[in-house]
């Protein structure tokens, strides 16, 4: 489904960072083959676990050890955070045809920006690696409020930074709790569907207003 049938609803567009606007899974992935390195593990390939990377650090621990204790998951944890924050946004790029769209979105005078549970040490960084420090408009990370997504506080502070009215924005994710976030608080929820979506999730099930195979699919006048 495309916008074009609600164009008139639309006056600013957020992202989640990672599988959506990011694909920031080689990054993930290199610091996770670092630290499991460090603690006597083989590294695992990026298409193993690419489809955790949008649900945390943790999330891709398991993916690669599940099996090991949580003590050592934690360890292994801690140990990729740190090497993230060597290799962060390096080897990051922007989605296929995102580009393309932040451009057009430019060319509209639209504005946009980031609401992302990645804690701020990362995510300011990899935006500024990424050029999109000053092109985007607000940039709430999980730390930047008291809460973090699907809770709506980060929501609606992206809104109020981006001056625009929570109905007249659209939110792209590629996760349950982006869409869950985008409802309740009254955003169009789209769902990133190039993203990092996994044959467990079922994204139809979730709440949206659009869905997409690539940001081609969205339409702005």
């Amino acid at each position: 489904m495309t916008l074009s049938k609600a164009t008139n609803k639309i006056h600013a567009v957020l992202f989640d960072l990672d599988g959506t606007l990011v694909d920031t899974a080689p990054d993930l992935v290199a610091a996770l083959n670092l630290s499991l390195n460090d603690h006597g593990f083989q590294s695992v390939e990026l298409s193993a676990v690419r489809e955790a990377a949008s649900n945390g650090s943790l999330a891709l621990v398991k993916a690669a050890v599940g099996q090991s204790s949580d003590e050592q998951q934690y360890s292994i944890q801690q140990g990729l955070l740190n090497h993230y924050q060597v290799v962060n946004g390096q080897f990051s790029r922007l989605f296929d045809g995102v580009s393309e769209f932040l451009s057009h979105l430019d060319d509209l005078n639209i504005p946009y920006g980031v609401v992302t549970n990645k804690p701020a040490r990362f995510t300011r960084p990899l935006m500024h690696a990424l050029a999109l420090t000053d092109r985007v408009k607000t940039v709430i990370s999980g730390d930047s409020t008291q809460f973090s997504k699907p809770h709506v506080a980060p929501m609606l502070l992206a809104a109020q930074q981006i001056n625009c009215h929570p109905e007249k924005i659209l939110y792209l994710g590629d996760a349950e709790r982006d869409l869950i976030a985008a409802q309740n608080s009254a955003m169009h929820g789209g769902i990133a569907l190039w993203g990092y979506i996994g044959p467990n999730d079922s994204p139809n099930d979730w709440p949206h207003s659009y869905s997409y195979t690539h940001p081609k699919m969205i339409i702005l006048e």
